[in-house]
């Protein structure tokens, strides 16, 4: 992403802490170390100074300083900001689920999330939380992917994780396993390949993406021997797809998709449920994995991994997935940007062009 000395146009983040319990003072901490994040953006976080003090002064690293605000508009450029959640102390149990984690976890979630739907952010990086400790009467979803697309009133979303050009979706989300063949439908699949296809011409920028299914039962079901669901199921929305221009192929078994490099050759991979799309994608990019929302009006993305209770306290977290996170939040918003205008344009070519004919 291009640095930029125009403070007007720098894009505003907002992070939203997480579990205060885990990593995620830690990875921010940490990222906004590196002098390339508050040079290109302008960097706010939502949470607690007392906890960031005191994360600070565990890892020494007392050489950053926060600049502690009211709102977003006071947020000062190359300074990392904070928006206090709570005054008062709270007690930080290093490694432990506490309902106060949970708590504040929501409500910093929900600040940022407000500020970005009113355009006073420009793009939400959340840190892990626990998808237990964060359950209330306000929150009952089971991740931040359900919880985005219900405030932005979506009901037609992608849990899309990213590392450079790998990108794969999952068409069924956080749902038991065995329930996975009921969820899937053509129509379910169809929506979901159409959200990708366009997610990666608008988001990353690719002209005329290519996208690989994988099938859901082992050897995309033999010809119907193992399963049918790959013949009357995935088969006819890839058809459906690609009659409507999308070039969607498949469905493939996904162990030898992945087991002979094949998933290069495409723009964009479909899995049909959370660990099919999961297991290849940590094992490949766990380190500076991306889980990005596509399908909303709004850019969110978060480091594809939790809250790292195990680690925590123990200076040992690495802060590259949290970086990768938001610089591709930096990205997509650009490229957004980018394709309203050159969309802009060409309604406007077109709309020229048949005012001419006219003539």
């Amino acid at each position: 992403m291009e640095k930029t000395s125009d403070n007007s146009k720098r894009i505003r983040v907002g992070i939203s802490h997480g579990d205060f319990n885990g990593i995620s003072y830690e990875i921010i901490i940490k990222a906004i170390q590196d002098q390339r994040m508050l040079e290109t953006c302008t960097v706010i976080i939502y949470g607690s100074s007392k906890i960031a003090s005191y994360y600070k002064k565990l890892m020494n690293l007392d050489d950053i300083n926060f600049n502690v605000i009211k709102k977003p508009e006071q947020a000062q450029p190359r300074h990392p900001n904070i928006i206090n959640i709570v005054e008062e102390e709270v007690k930080i149990d290093i490694g432990c689920v506490t309902s106060i984690a949970g708590e504040l976890a929501y409500k910093s979630l929900e600040m940022a999330m407000d500020d970005l739907l009113n355009e006073k952010i420009d793009i939400l990086v959340t840190a892990p939380i626990n998808k237990n400790n964060i359950q209330s009467e306000k929150f009952t979803f089971p991740g931040h992917t359900e919880y985005l697309a219900s405030k932005c009133n979506k009901e037609d979303f992608l849990m899309l994780m990213v590392s450079h050009d790998f990108r794969i979706g999952v068409v069924t989300g956080h749902i038991p396993l065995a329930d996975v063949p009921e969820h899937l439908s053509k129509e379910l699949i169809f929506r979901k390949i159409t959200i990708l296809n366009e997610s990666l011409k608008q988001d990353f920028g690719v002209i005329k993406p290519k996208i690989a299914l994988l099938a859901l039962n082992p050897h995309a079901g033999d010809e119907g021997l193992i399963g049918k669901e790959d013949q009357e199921v995935i088969k006819p929305a890839i058809a459906e797809a690609f009659s409507e221009g999308i070039l969607a192929y498949g469905p493939y078994p996904s162990d030898g998709f992945f087991g002979s490099s094949d998933f290069h050759e495409f723009d964009g991979v479909l899995a049909m449920y959370h660990d099919q799309g999961m297991v290849p994608f940590k094992l490949l990019s766990f380190s500076e994995g991306v889980n990005y929302t596509a399908g909303l009006p709004v850019v969110r993305t978060s480091p594809a991994h939790g809250t790292a209770y195990d680690i925590a306290g123990k200076n040992e977290a690495n802060p590259q997935a949290f970086r990768s996170a938001l610089f591709q939040g930096c990205d997509i918003f650009n490229n957004r940007k980018q394709f309203k205008e050159l969309r802009k344009n060409q309604l406007d070519t077109d709309k020229s062009q048949q005012e001419n004919n006219n003539q």
